[in-house]
C-alpha cells in the first residue's frame, strides 16, 4: 500500500523552466539530460534554488559551499557565472540568478518541487503585516460523491485535525463549533478571516469511487488568499481504517512546517523595528536552522528581540536555547561548556513559562546531549512526543539519541517516521546522517556510504555530516572519496579531530563505537 502524498525517503526534485535539480543524485538536468557541472557550482545552485524565497548572502554562500575559508569575490563570481551559463542565463539578463550588489544572490525563477509525481509551486509572497501568533480554522471537508457509508469522512477528518493541531502550543486553532458553521457554504477567504479572526484556513474534499478514496487539502492565507500548501492522498477504501490516522498525521505535520515558514517569509517584509515578538520568533527559527555561525548569531539576536517585548515568551527562550546548543555542538564558541549550561538554563526557563510546550522539552533534551546524559534526554523526548505525536523534529531527535545508544533498529524506525512526516524539514540532512550511522552499526557499509553522502550533499549540512560521509565511504572501500569528505570537513574546521567529533556524538561503548574510533584514526582524524 502506498499513500500518494506521503513522500518517500528518496526526497524531491526541484523544477524550474526546462530544468530539474536533483539533490539526491547531485545532478542538474535540462530536458531530462544531465548537465555536467563542477561540484562547487552544483552546490551553489542547490543552495540558491533551495532558498529561492530569500536572498543568500555571500557569507552564507562561503560558509555552506566553501566551509567558511577565505574565498575571493572573483572565485564566487566565477561559480555564479558558470551556473548562469548552464541555465542559459547571463549577468545582464539575470533570469534565474539575480545579484544583489553588496549583499548576495537570489534565485528568482519560479520553482516547484516534485514528490512522487506531484508538484507544488514555490513562489514569493506579497507583503503582509502579521500580528500575534498564527491562527487557523479547519473547515468541514466536502464529500463530493453520492451519499454512502463513507460520507462520515468529510467531518471526521476535519474533526481529527482540529484535535491534533490543538496540541501545537504556538498555533491558535478555532473550535469545531465555530469553524463548522461554514459547512456547505462557498468559501471566501476574507470572509473566513474576518468572521473567525484567523490568518489561515484549511479546506478539503473527499471522493469515493470504485473502491478508491481520494482526499485533497488546501491551506490558504486569508490575508491575501494565497495557497500556501496543497496535497492529495489516494488510497483503497479497504485500507481506510488502517491509514486514515497516517493521513491526518501527515497533514498536521505539513501544516506545522508550512505555517511556520510562511510566517517567517511574511515577517521579512517588515522593518526590524516593527516586528512583534511572534514575527521576530519566526524569523529567528528560520535563521537558526541554516546551521552556520553568522545566521545562528542573528537568530539569537532575533530571539532576544522577541524576549525584550515579552520576557515570558517561552518559545523565544526555547529558540535561544537552541542557538546556545548549536554554539556548543558545532564549537562556534571558545567556551562550549558555558554554552551548554546556558542552553539548559534557557530550556528550563521555557518550561517554566509553558510546562506543556513540546519545543521546550525538545530543547532541554538536546542540552543534555552536550553533557552525555542521553538516557535522561530520551525521557524528555518521550514526553515531547506524547504532547505532540506528529512533532517530526522530536521524533528525529529521539532517533538521534537512540542512534548514540547503538540501537539502530529503533532509531531507523524513528527517523523513517520523521522523514515521512516532514520530508522538507530543515534538519533533513541530519535525519539522513542518522540513517548512515545506523547502517554503519549494522555493518552495512554500502548503505552507510550512500546515506552519508546524501546527507552531506543536502543543503544545511555541517562539518560533522561530512565526517559521517567520510566514515561510510572509507568503510565501503572508497578511500579517495573518503579523503575528499575529510578535506571538506577540515575546510570548515581545521582543528576538527576525533575528540571534537565524539564530544558532539557521545556514542555509548559498543562495537559500533570502536569501529568509528578506529576509522577516524585511519582517516587521520
Amino acid at each position: 500500500m502506498e499513500i500518494s502524498g506521503s513522500p518517500s525517503e528518496a526526497g524531491f526534485i526541484y523544477r524550474f523552466d526546462l530544468f530539474e535539480l536533483d539533490p539526491g543524485r547531485f545532478e542538474l538536468r535540462a530536458c531530462g539530460r544531465a548537465v555536467h557541472l563542477e561540484p562547487q557550482v552544483l552546490a551553489v545552485l542547490l543552495l540558491l534554488v533551495g532558498n529561492s524565497e530569500r536572498l543568500v548572502s555571500k557569507d552564507e554562500l562561503v560558509e555552506k559551499v566553501w566551509g567558511g575559508r577565505f574565498i575571493s569575490d572573483a572565485a564566487i563570481s566565477a561559480r555564479i557565472k558558470t551556473a548562469r551559463q548552464a541555465l542559459g542565463d547571463d549577468g545582464k539578463a539575470q533570469r534565474f540568478i539575480r545579484t544583489v550588489h553588496g549583499k548576495g544572490f537570489r534565485f528568482v525563477a519560479p520553482v516547484s518541487f516534485i514528490q512522487q509525481g506531484a508538484a507544488r509551486p514555490v513562489g514569493s509572497l506579497e507583503e503582509r503585516k502579521p500580528d500575534g501568533p498564527p491562527s487557523i480554522a479547519v473547515l468541514p471537508f466536502r464529500f463530493l460523491s453520492e451519499p454512502g457509508p463513507l460520507s462520515f469522512l468529510a467531518d471526521a477528518i476535519a474533526d481529527e485535525l482540529i484535535a491534533d493541531l490543538s496540541r501545537l502550543r504556538w498555533l491558535m486553532v478555532i473550535a469545531r463549533g465555530s469553524s463548522f458553521r461554514f459547512r456547505g457554504r462557498d468559501i471566501d477567504s476574507r470572509e473566513i478571516g474576518q468572521a473567525l479572526g484567523v490568518k489561515y484556513y484549511l479546506s478539503g474534499n473527499v471522493e469515493a469511487n470504485q473502491g478508491k478514496v481520494s482526499i485533497s487539502v488546501e491551506l490558504v492565507d486569508t490575508r491575501d488568499r494565497a495557497v500556501v500548501w496543497a496535497e492529495r492522498y489516494a488510497i483503497g477504501a479497504d485500507e481506510l481504517h488502517d491509514v486514515r490516522q497516517a493521513i491526518v498525521a501527515s497533514i498536521a505535520a505539513n501544516l506545522e512546517v508550512r505555517i511556520s515558514q510562511n510566517e517567517a517569509q511574511a515577517a521579512r517584509a517588515r522593518p526590524p523595528a516593527e516586528l512583534d515578538c511572534w514575527s521576530a520568533y519566526h524569523l529567528g527559527v528560520d535563521r537558526m536552522f541554516r546551521f552556520n555561525r553568522s545566521d545562528n548569531a542573528m537568530a539569537a539576536q532575533l530571539f532576544e528581540q522577541a524576549l525584550a517585548k515579552d520576557p515570558e515568551f517561552g518559545r523565544a527562550l526555547g529558540g535561544l536555547s537552541f542557538t546556545r546548543f548549536q554554539d556548543a555542538f558545532l564549537q562556534y564558541s571558545p567556551s562550549p561548556q558555558a554554552c551548554a549550561e546556558e542552553a539548559r538554563a534557557l530550556a528550563e526557563g521555557a518550561l517554566r513559562c509553558d510546562p506543556l510546550d513540546p519545543f521546550a522539552y525538545l530543547n532541554l533534551a538536546r542540552s543534555l546531549w552536550l553533557t552525555g546524559d542521553i538516557p535522561a534526554s530520551l525521557d524528555l523526548l518521550h514526553h515531547s512526543i506524547s504532547l505532540s505525536p506528529n512533532y517530526a523534529q522530536a521524533i528525529y531527535s529521539k532517533a538521534w539519541a537512540d542512534m548514540t545508544q547503538a540501537s539502530p533498529g529503533i532509531s531507523d524506525e524513528g527517523v523513517a517516521q520523521a522523514l515521512r512526516l516532514s520530508p522538507l524539514d530543515p534538519l533533513r540532512y541530519a535525519m539522513l546522517a542518522v540513517r548512515s550511522v545506523n547502517a554503519l552499526f549494522r555493518g552495512d557499509y554500502e548503505h552507510a556510504a550512500e546515506w552519508g553522502e546524501r546527507a552531506a550533499r543536502t543543503p544545511g549540512a555541517h562539518k560533522h555530516i561530512a565526517v559521517i560521509a567520510a566514515l561510510g565511504t572509507h568503510l565501503a572501500g572508497r578511500r579517495d572519496k573518503a579523503s575528499e569528505w575529510v578535506a571538506r570537513a577540515r575546510e570548515r574546521d581545521a582543528t576538527l579531530n576525533q575528540t571534537s567529533f565524539l564530544s558532539s556524538f557521545p556514542f555509548a561503548r559498543s562495537e559500533g563505537r570502536e569501529v568509528i574510533e578506529f576509522t577516524l584514526k585511519e582517516l587521520g582524524l
